[in-house]
């Protein structure tokens, strides 16, 4: 007996009906398992999460965790020491370093202002990103400030009392100088994290060279490669390097000198005993670039508001945020 066409069309749209529903149910079964498992390398997930599963590429080996970019004992310490002082590009730069570290698991960001008093837009700012951090203060001794002929020996205060506070406080894990003018990429901080004693890097868009790097050749290493040697035993950019705690802690007078152009090099002096050969050799033998010397534009100081103009207008609280 033949069935009449309704019947036949009736028995097809039910078949339609429950072939999409199976499949939605799958796509959201798949999502949901998605949403309970990332990758360890992929950073935290929205803050508010009570219990995340993070895992690694085996999703049986999950680890739980509260709150992924804050801690997890199963990672060594990072702490990233970033001097900085008040300019017009201060805050865009310390946001863009900001959200690349907000990727980042356990890491501990020691912020060190030059100035006598905190800038309370970096104190701000730091609170809003929710990291582990310090805002200290490590003015420029008089002395340099006023000099009048050649470099200043920006940021050597800053970086000194960053590898005090490690001394005081940290009892293992790596440090790593983190300019906030440069670019970074996560790889870099999954690499060094392991440094056992000295780590070292290339860096990217250095003088007229286009990069600063050690010299490697079957894998090992054979010399430094950068556009200003200078007769110096180190020739490598600031961030170019990362250090362990334990191996700072067994140097005690390891410390970076108020010597414009030598402040790497005096510092790496510092930790001996050390040798170039000793160094340990990341980013694939130094074949890859993680960090970048970026350097944003410089900025002139924006112009006067006219308050007669445009007293009670958003511009008068624009006007506090830039310099």
């Amino acid at each position: 007996m033949r069935l009449p066409l309704t019947m036949y069309l009736v028995i097809f749209v039910s078949a339609s009906v429950v072939f999409y529903q199976y499949h939605l149910s799958k796509a959201w079964m798949i999502s949901h398992n998605n949403s309970q498992f990332r990758d360890l390398s992929a950073g935290p997930i929205e803050k508010g999460t009570n219990y995340t599963y993070y895992a690694s590429k085996n999703i049986s080996q999950a680890v739980p965790c509260t709150d992924f970019s804050l801690s997890n004992p199963q990672l060594p310490p990072l702490y990233i020491i970033t001097p900085t002082y008040r300019r017009p590009e201060q805050l865009a730069e310390l946001t863009r370093l900001a959200h690349t570290l907000m990727l980042t698991p356990n890491i501990h960001w020691l912020v060190i202002e030059d100035a006598e008093q905190k800038t309370e837009l970096v104190t701000d700012l730091l609170q809003r990103t929710g990291l582990s951090y310090d805002h200290l203060l490590a003015p420029m001794p008089e002395i340099y400030k006023k000099k009048k002929k050649g470099p200043k020996p920006r940021g050597v205060s800053n970086r000194n009392k960053g590898l005090a506070w490690i001394r005081k406080y940290a009892k293992d894990g790596v440090f790593y100088f983190a300019d906030d003018d440069n670019t970074y990429d996560l790889q870099l901080f999954r690499e060094i994290r392991y440094t056992k004693q000295v780590s070292m890097f290339p860096v990217g868009l250095i003088t007229k060279l286009g990069v600063s790097s050690p010299i490697v050749r079957n894998g090992k290493f054979m010399g430094f490669y950068d556009g200003w040697m200078a007769g110096r035993k180190f020739p490598v950019d600031m961030a170019g390097f990362a250090v362990s705690v334990n191996f700072l802690l067994e140097r005690p007078k390891a410390e970076m000198p108020f010597k414009p152009g030598f402040e790497e090099d005096g510092f790496l002096k510092s930790l001996v005993p050390f040798e170039p050969y000793e160094i340990e050799l990341l980013a694939e033998n130094c074949t890859k670039i993680w960090v970048w010397h970026t350097q944003a534009k410089r900025n002139d100081p924006s112009q006067p508001l006219d308050f007669a103009k445009y007293n009670n207008t958003n511009l008068v609280l624009l006007k506090h945020i830039l310099v």
